[in-house]
Order: structure tokens, then sequence, then C-alpha cells
């Protein structure tokens, strides 16, 4: 089965895109800081999500830039959640602990679940993302995501935007890259997968990566609903 412009399988990302990470991240270090009589105040959280991302934004591009060996999700979100707890003064193992593995627990966007079922009732549905093989089984399984297959970088060993990850979602669609399509919420996902050769759709969530002007996606949408009417068309 295909869809609008010769579409056979659609691939999505999942941490931004399909799960809201800043969010779930958001309220783990309020309850974290909250927990251990710390100041759980919005600026405070906001700072401290700030530093979150940015370790592992950080660690990903050197990553990517052979400065530091592999290392999965699982890693990374522990280093962020030490420096995370060394900023707040955390020193409870157990709090850390917990906000460490936040990542595996965050709830999906209100059309998500739904919009996904959509879909995969007319096309093979893959989740492609930077969680590692058992973050992203937990995470699916938190939020209720049901891909007909979910890949993780991890089987590279590298993070997007680097080819051979979305080399996977190519490789288990096994059709030529210009059938297949990656959803993001990230302009710079999507620029790779451009790169790779895919078809692009771009949906707006709250803290994506919005769209440059000299970005050109087959498609944009404001919700998982309007794309399904969009490849219905």
């Amino acid at each position: 089965m295909s869809g609008a412009g010769g579409i056979e399988v659609v691939v999505f990302d999942v941490l931004g895109t399909m799960v809201d990470e800043s969010g779930g991240l958001r309220t783990a270090i309020g309850e974290a800081l909250a927990a251990c009589g710390g100041d759980a105040g919005e600026e405070t959280v906001e700072r401290l999500l700030a530093v979150w991302h940015g370790h592992v934004e950080g660690e990903q591009r050197r990553i990517g830039e052979g400065s530091r060996t592999y290392a999965n999700s699982e890693v990374i979100d522990r280093e962020a959640a030490e420096r995370v707890a060394d900023r707040a003064g955390l020193t409870d193992q157990a709090a850390i602990g917990r906000l460490a593995g936040a990542g595996q627990c965050l709830s999906p966007w209100p059309d998500s679940v739904a919009g996904l079922a959509r879909l995969a009732g007319r096309f093979p549905v893959l989740g492609l993302s930077h969680a590692s093989r058992t973050s992203l089984l937990r995470l699916n399984a938190y939020a209720g995501l049901r891909w007909h297959q979910a890949l993780s970088a991890e089987d590279a060993r590298a993070y997007k935007p680097a080819a051979e990850v979305y080399r996977l979602a190519v490789d288990a669609a096994g059709c030529p890259a210009e059938r297949v399509l990656m959803v993001a919420a990230h302009a710079w996902d999507l620029r790779g997968a451009q790169a790779a050769g895919m078809r692009t759709a771009f949906v707006r969530r709250p803290a994506g990566d919005a769209p440059g002007s000299a970005d050109s996606f087959d498609w944009r949408a404001e919700s998982l609903d309007e794309l399904d009417a969009a490849l219905t068309a």
C-alpha cells in the first residue's frame, strides 16, 4: 500500500515528536528537587533542564565528531542527571537514579497514540530513536506507542543526523529511500533524513526545532491528524 507521493513506509522520530521529552524531564527535575527539600521553582527547574539538554546534545555531538566513543542514551542520561544533581546540590543517590531514568517515562502528546494507530492502519510504521534499546522498550510501553517495529540508534552506534542511523530505517523498510517518509518535530533531524534520500514531514510540537527559511520539506503539519489527512489525499 502507498500513500501520497508514493510513500510506502512511515518512520517517526520519538523523543520530542511522539512524546513530551522536555515536559517529562522538567517534571522529574522538579520532583527530585522537592523530594530533597531543594528549590523546585520554575526558574530553577528551567535552568537545570538547560543543563541536562546541554550535556546530552554536547555529548552526542562529540560522538558524531569522533572525539568520544559511542555511549548509549542510558549512559549519557545518567551523566546528565549527575550534572544536574551537582548543580542543585542533590546527594540522594536514589533520587538521582530516578532522575536518570526519567527519559523512560515520558508522556505522549495528545494526538500521538491515536494518530500512530490510524497511520499504522495504512502503512508499516517504524520508530527511530536516540533512546537505547532498553530505554526505547520501556518508553514505548509507558507511552502506549504501538509500532510495527521500533529501531534504536544504538544499533548503528551513532546519533542522528549520522547517515547510518537513517539507514537502519531504510534497510528495515525494504524499499527505496524515496518511498520512506521521516516524520519529526526537529528540522535538523529532517535535514539528515533528506541527506539520506528519505522524504520528510515536519510536525509542529511545543519544544521542536522549527524549519528555517531554506528548509523545503515534503509536508508540514500542525498535528498527526493533519499529516494523516495529507497522506490520504
